[in-house]
């Protein structure tokens, strides 16, 4: 799935190159009001040239403000403006629950039509979209995000979720995503962002939506949402329970160290096993969920493994974490 790859690749399970892009003193076209029309000396670059995966457009900065830019390929339409307000609110809640993402306060959301379908994102530890915080979407079709409804938001938030895994509390990685893989996390995670948001009706609507979604792993007909992630949710803590999972990972799971090129950071060495994955959100919920994951998952793992007995030594290996 194009999709999932391009998520496993700005996550750190495959390498990318890129350049860092310099901004100059140029005339603003949309932020300045008034007075010399004349750019801030911190302002994001008027155009962004691609550089990464199949994506080679020169994209051209729509409106920016503390939070967020916004860049636009020449296909999309100039009377879209939903993502200017909604991704900045996004961002802002990701940024108030999760933690900073680092020292640019910005979220650089990319938008494209009548190409790259799908989405993908990268992080300020990566090189390949030249160390910004980025959501890129696209869309087969030439009058793609005028509803700013529905799907359009729900992509867009979707890529903002895989920053936080694979970025979050400064370490690099994402050592669940070959349990959850592309999507599972980011079910829960946008939940809790509508809700966060006031956008009940969203709230509701992709609530509906995921308690009929099922998946073949672990095994055939599992319901991610509906038998894991929502009871943890809704009976054990909520948001708190969301960034605490990252949080416990951040202080005891194993890591390296990891250069961009640019920067060094703590990376996760390697994959959490289904037993730990279970005690690390075990820890993060402050409840045992051993009889959860055995009504959601069945007692093997992905690959047939008996996950108790990973769960036994995730609880000796990472005597600290408690519930």
């Amino acid at each position: 799935m194009k999709k999932a790859y391009l998520a496993a690749v700005v996550l750190g399970l495959a390498a990318t190159v890129g350049c860092s892009k310099k901004t100059t003193v140029t005339p603003s076209n949309n932020n300045n009001t008034g007075g010399a029309n004349i750019e801030p000396a911190d302002a994001p670059a008027l155009t962004w040239q691609e550089h990464w995966f199949e994506h080679a457009q020169n994209l051209s900065r729509i409106s920016y403000d503390d939070n967020v830019v916004i860049y636009y390929d020449k296909d999309v339409r100039r009377d879209i403006v939903w993502p200017k307000t909604y991704m900045a609110q996004a961002w802002v809640y990701t940024k108030k629950t999760y933690g900073a993402f680092g020292d640019d306060p910005r979220l650089y959301a990319v938008f494209h039509s009548g190409k790259y379908s799908g989405g993908h994102p990268s992080t300020y530890m990566d090189a390949s979209h030249d160390y910004h915080n980025v959501t890129d979407c696209g869309s087969g079709d030439m009058n793609a995000w005028v509803s700013g409804a529905g799907n359009d938001i729900d992509l867009a938030t979707h890529e903002i979720g895989h920053i936080v895994e694979g970025a979050a509390k400064g370490v690099h990685g994402s050592p669940a995503f070959a349990i959850w893989h592309d999507s599972k996390w980011m079910e829960i995670y946008q939940y809790d962002v509508y809700l966060g948001l006031g956008r009940n009706d969203d709230a509701v609507r992709w609530h509906n939506l995921k308690q009929q979604t099922t998946d073949d792993f672990p095994r055939q007909g599992t319901h991610w949402y509906r038998d894991w992630f929502y009871p943890i949710y809704s009976e054990h803590g909520k948001t708190k329970t969301l960034t605490g999972f990252f949080t416990l990972l951040s202080k005891y799971f194993p890591k390296r160290t990891y250069n961009n090129g640019k920067q060094t950071y703590p990376e996760y060495s390697r994959d959490l096993n289904y037993g730990e994955f279970i005690h690390f959100w075990s820890g993060a919920a402050g409840a045992d969920l051993k009889e959860l994951a055995l009504t959601a998952f069945g007692d093997k793992d992905e690959w047939g493994n008996d996950w108790q007995a990973q769960l036994d030594k995730a609880k000796t290996d990472f005597p600290d974490i408690k519930y």
